[in-house]
């Protein structure tokens, strides 16, 4: 059966971000991400997790505010990303996080492509326990990001031709970049390494879309056991209340299992 997994930045937001690992639990995910755990002590992470696996989390943005989305891809910020990578890396070891999502930034061109594939490659070799993740984001949410169509990560990644870096899978961004969530899969699931859900054409509770839930469990259970499915959707409204899919699917699972 698939593990899921709860974003803790878009789930639970009705009790503070520290409560947040409990509540997932007891709601029945296996596990949780963060996109940026960086506002809370690692201390005070491994208290709240308490042996509740972590997914993953992103690599710092930098000024959110002031339009940073990371820095990889961004010639000339070398450094700054070094800096928030280790952050990342240091977070990621201490709370053993499954995988590190490495966030490219606003850029454009071929100088910022290099510059993103040298610097992963840096990521790579200076925490070489780690597994990185790489995510392409559609523009009209991430304007001016870098990574923005999954051919690109797919040809990049190929180019570093690291097992440790895979893709990150969004239905939502995929949907929403190539039209055709499904076909985004069958084209890339070689290079998945992580897979998030939530409904289309709304960003509410997963489902429809033309993109079988059913079926992707089936494929990652079969053929890629090891990757998490995380929810990183709007809640309609209470985050509880909106959990019949996961009921759904986790039955599903048990029932086949049981034969």
């Amino acid at each position: 059966m698939p593990r899921f997994a709860a974003n803790l930045t878009y789930l639970f937001t009705e009790v503070p971000m520290l409560d947040r690992p409990d509540w997932a639990a007891r709601c029945g995910f296996d596990g949780v991400e963060v996109l940026f755990p960086y506002d809370q002590p690692m201390a005070d992470w491994e208290r709240a997790l308490n042996g509740i696996p972590l997914a993953l989390i992103n690599t710092p943005p930098g000024d959110w505010a002031s339009g940073d989305r990371g820095f990889a891809a961004v010639p000339g910020m070398e450094l700054r990303f070094r800096d928030s990578f280790l952050r990342a890396a240091e977070y990621a070891t201490r709370l053993n996080a499954a995988s590190v999502h490495v966030m490219a930034g606003v850029a454009k061109g071929p100088q910022a492509e290099q510059a993103y594939v040298e610097n992963l490659s840096w990521a790579l070799a200076q925490a070489p326990e780690l597994s990185l993740t790489i995510e392409p984001l559609n523009p009209d949410d991430m304007p001016g990001y870098f990574l923005n169509d999954y051919d690109d990560a797919a040809r990049i990644l190929d180019d570093i031709a690291n097992p440790r870096i895979g893709i990150q899978f969004d239905l939502w961004h995929a949907a929403r970049l190539h039209g055709d969530a499904a076909q985004v899969w069958q084209t890339h699931c070689h290079r998945i390494s992580h897979v998030q859900i939530s409904g289309f054409p709304g960003r509410n509770e997963p489902g429809g879309g033309g993109f079988s839930l059913p079926d992707l469990c089936d494929a990652v259970d079969a053929r890629f056991p090891d990757l998490w499915i995380s929810a990183e959707y709007r809640p309609a409204k209470g985050t509880a209340q909106g959990l019949g899919w996961l009921t759904a699917l986790k039955s599903r699972g048990a029932l086949l299992i049981g034969g």
